[in-house]
């Protein structure tokens, strides 16, 4: 079994199976995340607070943590590998051969990750660490005033708008080519399959990204413009 670990093949298996657990959560988060475009805040704060204070997600939140780095570790110690080992005219007869999405997955996943550690400081490090205002409704529990943070955010500060925007961009491009991808190492590499497969991918790919880049785009035509 540890050789399957470390084998090129296992390694795909194991980025495969990360990066799907990962677009299941893509899921979970844009479900809540387009709260926000409802009402005044009330369903996205009793949402969010419940995401984020009920067991299983204090179980899944390391194992989210965790599948994303090994993710991103698997990503970049193949890409370096096929690099080494590939000779330059082979990568360019190939690259003729593939999109652009397939050819750029590494940097697309770089400027990902960069916009990541951006909006993880931005809310995540402000909820688990910071201040954040109570409030309540009807007189019930106070809770975390997380639509006041993240509204305020887009409201305030139109430059993180559009690098939320550009980020769901590089999202939805990674997506095109990492959905058919990932499915494609797990055994589903038949021709019939694949096309399928392909279509399903832009599919999902417009719809979280399409909907990750609604949100700011919604407060900066609302509020901004």
């Amino acid at each position: 079994m540890s050789r399957f670990f470390t084998s090129s093949i296992g390694q795909k298996f194991f980025m495969s199976i990360t990066g799907i657990f990962l677009m299941l959560f893509l899921l979970v988060h844009l479900s809540v995340n387009s709260l926000l475009l409802v009402g005044d805040g009330e369903l996205f704060n009793v949402a969010a607070n419940f995401m984020g204070s009920n067991f299983i997600m204090k179980i899944i939140e390391p194992i989210l943590a965790l599948g994303l780095i090994l993710h991103i570790f698997y990503a970049t110690y193949i890409t370096l590998k096929n690099q080494k080992a590939r000779p330059q005219n082979y990568q360019v007869m190939n690259r003729s051969k593939a999109d652009w999405a397939a050819k750029n997955m590494f940097i697309l996943g770089g400027l990902i990750l960069i916009f990541l550690v951006i909006h993880l400081g931005n809310f995540f490090w402000h909820v688990k660490f910071g201040t954040v205002d109570p409030i309540s409704y009807n007189g019930g529990k106070e809770i975390h005033d997380l639509y006041s943070l993240v509204s305020g955010l887009f409201i305030n500060w139109w430059w993180y708008d559009v690098i939320y925007i550009l980020g769901a961009v590089f999202l939805f491009l990674h997506l095109t080519h990492g959905f058919w991808s990932a499915f494609q190492t797990l055994g589903w590499n038949n021709d019939k399959w694949i096309k399928r497969l392909k279509v399903i991918a832009y599919i999902y790919a417009i719809i979280i990204a399409g909907g990750f880049a609604t949100i700011p785009a919604y407060f900066l035509i609302k509020y901004v413009v």
